[in-house]
């Protein structure tokens, strides 16, 4: 009786042990379904997922003009981000707008479009905004180009040969971009003139050089014992160092020399310039603190009308 009963309890056993092995199998290629399920679902929510980012700044002036009246001016922009997967949308707004008490309301200033396809980048100018500066005696567009002028779509073509990046858009534009020894390089071909620009940082100083349909600009950049030092082309000088907890910053601007005219057609290939004219060398500081509100308060004086300006501004 007692052999009976053991041989029964092993095979209990035994079928146990079967259903609960099958069990565990069972549960593993669920749990292995769930988990691919999982993995295709959050590739797919991945893919499908966009996102859009607000930034923008604003700020408060008050300048007392040196020996001219004082007055109070305001500023605040937006910018909006939308993307998903490789495409992007940028719409930029003029928040407090101006003019008018009938124009004084918020303003598109910009809206863009990128996305890639391959090789190939479409990219879309969708505003056609004022082109035309003020005529402020340096030089700003004379007239208003047209809508073809300030919008339009660019496609171009980047094609890798060896370190350097070949490119083309529609417009028969073509570009040589790369990097030798440090050096960023770029020679782009057009029919309003070639530009060939160079930039790099040698023997501790940051160097850029543009030349434009044979016009030559360049830059250096440096830091002395801790003051951030830059030099241009057109002579203007600037330091930058930290001062208590504070950031100063001085520049020197030199006498500018007057110019002609350029008459332009509104519309056409030729926009034209306006005057310049002769204003004398200058220098600014300006001394700017982060505070703790998130702002941050800069003061700012100016030689050429011995003015002071505070300025209170946020960026987020």
């Amino acid at each position: 009786m007692f052999i009976i009963v053991v041989l029964l309890f092993e095979r209990v056993a035994k079928a146990a042990k079967e259903d609960l092995s099958n069990y565990y199998i069972l549960m593993e290629n669920k749990m292995k379904k769930l988990i691919a399920l999982f993995a295709v679902s959050a590739v797919a929510s991945t893919s499908a997922v966009a996102g859009i980012a607000l930034s923008g700044t604003s700020s408060v002036s008050y300048d007392d003009n040196g020996a001219g009246a004082s007055t109070t001016s305001y500023d605040a922009d937006i910018s909006i981000v939308g993307t998903t997967g490789g495409t992007t949308v940028t719409i930029g707004m003029d928040v407090d707008g101006g003019g008018t008490a009938a124009t004084n309301r918020p303003a598109i200033t910009s809206a863009t479009m990128a996305t890639t396809i391959g090789p190939v980048t479409v990219s879309a100018d969708m505003f056609d905004e004022i082109s035309e500066g003020s005529d402020s005696g340096a030089g700003g567009q004379a007239t208003e180009g047209s809508k073809a002028q300030d919008t339009g779509v660019t496609i171009s073509l980047d094609a890798p040969i060896g370190d350097a990046t070949v490119g083309v858009d529609n417009s028969g534009n073509v570009t040589i971009s790369g990097s030798w020894s440090g050096i960023a390089m770029s020679h782009t071909s057009k029919s309003a003139g070639d530009t060939t620009t160079a930039s790099g940082s040698i023997a501790g100083m940051d160097v850029s050089v543009t030349n434009k349909a044979g016009a030559t600009t360049w830059s250096l950049g440096t830091t002395v014992s801790g003051v951030g030092l830059t030099l241009a082309s057109s002579q203007k000088v600037t330091a930058t160092f930290g001062l208590a907890g504070n950031t100063m910053v001085v520049t020197s601007v030199p006498a500018r020399a007057s110019a002609a005219s350029v008459a332009g057609v509104a519309g056409s290939a030729t926009l034209g310039t306006d005057d310049i004219t002769v204003k004398a060398s200058y220098a600014t500081v300006a001394i700017s603190r982060s505070l703790t509100s998130g702002a941050t308060l800069a003061a700012t004086y100016n030689t050429f009308d011995d003015s002071l300006t505070l300025k209170a501004s946020v960026a987020f």
